[in-house]
Order: structure tokens, then sequence, then C-alpha cells
């Protein structure tokens, strides 16, 4: 007598209404996040989601999980979209300067306080987005650099940290109000960094990885 092979169930892929539920819920949590700091109540995402509080916590059990989410969406947007500038070509200081003004739209100044935040750093999906995004923010200033447009005495820490600084916003709907600066003076800080430098920088290059390590 033969023995059937027991034959491997396929996990059940998420319906589509559940996807788009998950989806409401994590922009919604970037832009209450964004406008009132990372302990907003899940009841006001849940709120502005259209969904219930337990769609909310069935899909993210804490606050640490729903956080890390947006983190990593955002940090996956970026990297999809230096990807793309990276296989256009054209002009490469152009494409740094699109890429900060595209972080800025993307809210990360109000976004990288949470990475510091109390979960936890090393979680696979966070390490693994974060490093993507180092390494193609990395890829793109060498590009510029390579290229005689970027001076040669910056690093992408420099550009993160002044990124971050430049395009965080307070929290509360007042915020909104410096939104018309942002871009400007985030080109002011861009016709810094254009070679060849008009000065001499103090103190030293910041790398990423010397940020992790300070």
């Amino acid at each position: 007598m033969e023995t059937a092979i027991p034959v491997k169930r396929r996990m059940p892929r998420p319906r589509a209404d559940a996807l788009r539920n998950r989806e409401r819920i994590v922009a919604a949590a970037r832009e209450m996040f964004v406008e009132f700091g990372p302990e907003v109540p899940f009841d006001e995402i849940a709120r502005r989601a259209g969904v219930g509080n337990a769609t909310v916590y069935r899909n993210f059990p804490d606050r640490d999980a729903l956080a890390r989410e947006v983190v990593c969406s955002v940090m996956d947007r970026t990297s999809e979209w230096i990807e793309a500038a990276l296989v256009e070509g054209g002009d490469a200081f152009d494409a740094l300067s699109r890429f900060v003004h595209f972080s800025a739209d993307e809210r990360i100044g109000a976004l990288c306080p949470m990475l510091s935040a109390a979960f936890d750093q090393n979680h696979p999906d966070l390490y693994a987005a974060r490093e993507r995004t180092v390494d193609l923010i990395e890829a793109l200033m060498r590009r510029a650099r390579e290229a005689g447009q970027l001076r040669s005495d910056v690093e992408s820490g420099d550009l993160m940290v002044a990124v971050s600084q430049l395009t965080r916003p307070l929290p509360g709907t007042a915020c909104q109000g410096i939104d018309r600066f942002v871009h400007r003076h985030l080109q002011l800080f861009l016709d810094g960094l254009r070679a060849p430098a008009r000065s001499v920088l103090p103190g030293v290059a910041a790398t990423v990885e010397g940020l992790r390590t300070a």
C-alpha cells in the first residue's frame, strides 16, 4: 500500500480589501506622525484611515510595528526614486537636487526622529530598508562627485543631517505654515554643495556610519 505524499498548503493571500485597509492605515499614520508626532492615539489614526480600531490592531499589534512600517514605506519609496534617477542618467547634480526636494515632499525630516525611538533598530525590515536607502544615496552623491559637480569635503551623513533638519516641521497643524520656506532653504543648501567650494568647512565630513556610532 502506497503512502500518500502530503500536499503542502499554500499560504492564503491577503484579500484585496485587507491590503487596501493596511495601506490606508500606513498612509494615515504617516500624515498624523508628521502633524502631531509619533504618540498620536491609534483611534485617531483609525478615524483618519476610515477603519475600526480592531483593524488597526489586527495589522499592527503595537505602536512600534506601525511606526516601523511607516518609516520603511517612506524609505522604500525613496530607494525606488533614486534607483529610477540612476537608471535615467542625465545631469548628476540635477538628480541629487531633485532627490533632496523629493525628500522634503516625503516628510523625511519629520519621520527621521522616529528612527531614534525605543523600537528595535536592528529589526530585519528596518535594517534592510535603511541599508538600501543609504547605499543608493551614496551612489547618487558619488556620481555627482565624479562629475566634478559636488564638493569633495561632504559625505552622505552631511546630506542626511541637513535634509532632516531643514525638512523637520514642528508638531501640530501650525507647522504647515512653514512649508512654503522648505524648498527655498533646501535650494540655498544645494547651492552650497556645488563644486568648486567657496569656503572651507569646519570640522570633518559626517558619514552615516559615524552618525550611528556617535
